[in-house]
């Protein structure tokens, strides 16, 4: 690759990062918002955001075609190849956890008109927070290449996951007190799964950073679905999942 055209591809791929990093930082904003609007039961903002995913799919489908355009005109190796294609990856795991976000909200709409106890509101603020953090972090270290500050973010994420079985035995002790019933507790364990599965997009996101910036591979498979049934976890059953 020649000087100039060497010049053109970082130019373009500078672009194609900052759109993943602008993008990534709005799904950092759905989040809290989305928590708010579950424990508010606000139809109102649960369908706005329901409405506005349309934005984010069409960013997402712009700048994976910005990518495929570098690869076919411009031939990546090495290090300049692992960055386009690791974008290509950043992409989606950021569509999909605005789609969680949109999934938190209709699930909100679904049990509209009962009433969460204290004890679940806290444990969802918890977890709404946790994965505010993973995915700012996450955005923070793709944007400055921090491979450092993305290895942190498993064990960020090892907290959103104790949060996440702690949440299912709120859930277990708040249906059998009375307070909820099985419809809703069921819908719970989903925003639940809804949580954990924005922390591991977060994740994915830290370890494509470290990719690029190394050539670093985790040992473990990336958790591409989010379509899995929510695990039940039985009151006062410890241990991973």
């Amino acid at each position: 690759m020649s000087d100039e055209l060497r010049r053109e591809f970082h130019d373009r791929l500078g672009e194609i990062q900052t759109g993943i990093a602008r993008m990534s930082a709005g799904v950092t904003e759905l989040v809290p918002r989305a928590t708010e609007i579950l424990l508010n039961m606000d139809l109102e903002g649960a369908e706005y955001m329901i409405l506005g995913d349309d934005e984010y799919d069409a960013r997402a489908v712009d700048l994976e075609e910005q990518c495929f355009t570098v690869i076919a005109l411009q031939a990546p190796v090495a290090g300049d190849l692992r960055a386009v294609v690791s974008a290509i990856k950043i992409i989606a795991d950021v569509e999909r956890s605005a789609d969680l976000c949109v999934n938190i909200c209709k699930a909100a709409r679904r049990i509209y008109g009962h009433e969460l106890d204290p004890h679940l509101r806290g444990v969802i603020q918890k977890m709404g927070n946790q994965a505010q953090v993973l995915f700012k972090e996450a955005t923070e270290a793709y944007l400055n290449l921090d491979a450092v500050r993305a290895a942190a973010l498993h064990d960020m994420d090892a907290y959103l996951d104790d949060l996440h079985r702690q949440f299912i035995q709120v859930i277990f002790e708040s249906h059998a007190a009375g307070h909820i019933d099985l419809q809703v507790a069921v819908q719970l364990a989903v925003v639940a799964r809804f949580y954990e599965r924005i922390g591991d997009h977060a994740v994915n996101v830290g370890d494509r950073t470290r990719y690029i910036v190394n050539g670093w591979l985790p040992e473990r498979p990336y958790a591409e679905s989010d379509n899995e049934p929510p695990q039940v976890v039985s009151v006062g059953e410890s241990g991973d999942e």
